[in-house]
C-alpha cells in the first residue's frame, strides 16, 4: 500500500511540474524594465524582480482555451522605460509593445503589433503579487491595479490581432475582453490612457476602432493582409498580391472617410519594406495603385514607395 501511495504521489508531482511548464502555450515573451532614469535613491534590484514577475504574469496563466504548438506561439516584447519615481513606490514612464506572427510555409516572422504607450503609471512594492481579475479590474488600489490591467489589455489585443489574422473576425472575443478592461479600468489622477479625452492615440481609441461596428472592414483588412497575402506569398504570389491590394484598398477607403482613425497609422507603421517587397513584382497598374494608397496611409514613407515601385 505504501509503495502504491508513493507511486501515485510521484505521478502527481510529475504531472504538476508538467502542467506548470505548459500552462502558457500562447506566448514566447520577453519583458524588459529599463530604469536608467531613476535616481540612486531607488534600489535597482526592484526592477529585476518586477521584470521577472511580469514575465511570470504573462507566461504563468492560460489566456485562451486553445493549444498553441511551439512554432505557433506569438512572439511578444514589452519594454518599460521608467522615467520617474515618487514616494509610495509610484513609477511613471512609457512602454513599447511589440508582437510578431510566423508566416505559413516560411521562416519569416511578420510584425503585428508595434506601439509605444506614452502613459504608464503604477504602484509597485518589491515582491508584491501582480494579479489580474477581469471581474474586478480596478482592484483595491487603482495605481497597484493599473500595471496588470495594462498588461492584460495588451495581451488580449495581441491575441485578438493574431486570431483576426487567421480567421475573419476571429479575434472578436479578445477585443471584447480588452474592451471590458477599458470600461472598468483603474481610475485616478495619475492614471491616463483609458479615456477618450486622454488623447487621440491611446489604449481607448485603439480598442474603440476595433470594436466599433462602423470600422468592421478593418478586421477584413487584417485577415487579408496576413492570411490572404503573406501566408500565400511563397506559393501563389499573384493571388497573394491581389489580396494585399484589396486589404490596402479597404484601409485607404476608411482613410478617405476619416484620416484620424488611430488604427490606420498603428497598423501601417514599420511595414514599408514588407509592402514594397510584395508589390515590386506587380503589374504597372498594381504598383501605381499601391504608391497612391500607401503614400497617403504612410506619409513619411511616400518617397520610399515611389523609389521602390516606380
Amino acid at each position: 500500500m505504501k509503495n502504491k501511495l508513493t507511486y501515485f504521489l510521484g505521478l502527481l508531482i510529475v504531472f504538476s511540474i508538467f502542467s506548470s511548464a505548459v500552462i502558457a502555450q500562447e506566448f514566447n515573451t520577453k519583458v524588459i524594465v529599463n530604469a536608467q532614469s531613476v535616481g540612486s535613491n531607488v534600489d535597482k534590484k526592484i526592477f529585476v524582480t518586477l521584470q521577472n514577475q511580469l514575465t511570470n504574469f504573462i507566461t504563468g496563466r492560460k489566456w485562451t482555451n486553445d493549444k498553441f504548438n511551439a512554432n505557433e506561439r506569438i512572439q511578444c516584447n514589452f519594454v518599460i522605460n521608467i522615467e520617474s519615481s515618487s514616494d509610495g513606490g509610484v513609477f511613471k514612464g512609457k512602454m513599447m509593445v511589440q508582437s510578431a506572427r510566423p508566416v505559413y510555409g516560411s521562416s519569416y516572422t511578420a510584425a503585428m503589433f508595434n506601439y509605444q504607450d506614452q502613459d504608464i503609471a503604477f504602484r509597485y512594492i518589491e515582491y508584491q503579487p501582480i494579479e489580474f481579475n477581469e471581474n474586478r479590474v480596478q482592484g483595491s488600489d487603482a495605481l497597484t491595479a493599473n500595471l496588470p490591467a495594462i498588461f492584460a489589455y495588451y495581451i488580449n489585443m495581441i491575441l485578438a490581432m493574431d486570431y483576426d489574422s487567421f480567421a475573419p473576425k476571429g479575434g472578436e472575443m479578445y477585443f471584447q475582453k480588452a474592451l471590458n478592461i477599458v470600461n472598468n479600468a483603474p481610475d485616478g489622477q495619475d492614471i491616463k490612457g483609458w479615456k477618450a479625452f486622454d488623447g487621440l492615440g491611446n489604449r481607448y481609441w485603439l480598442n474603440e476602432n476595433l470594436t466599433n461596428t462602423k470600422y468592421n472592414i478593418l478586421h477584413d483588412a487584417i485577415y487579408g493582409y496576413y492570411r490572404g497575402c503573406l501566408d500565400k506569398m511563397g506559393e501563389k504570389e499573384k493571388e497573394a498580391r491581389v489580396a494585399m491590394t484589396k486589404s490596402i484598398t479597404q484601409l485607404y477607403n476608411i482613410y478617405k472617410e476619416n484620416s484620424n482613425v488611430m488604427f490606420l497609422q498603428f497598423f501601417i507603421q514599420g511595414k514599408s519594406k514588407e509592402l514594397a517587397g510584395i508589390f515590386q513584382n506587380g503589374t504597372p497598374e498594381e504598383k501605381s495603385k499601391a504608391i497612391e494608397m500607401l503614400s497617403a496611409l504612410d506619409v513619411s514613407k511616400a518617397e520610399f514607395y515611389k523609389q521602390q515601385l516606380l
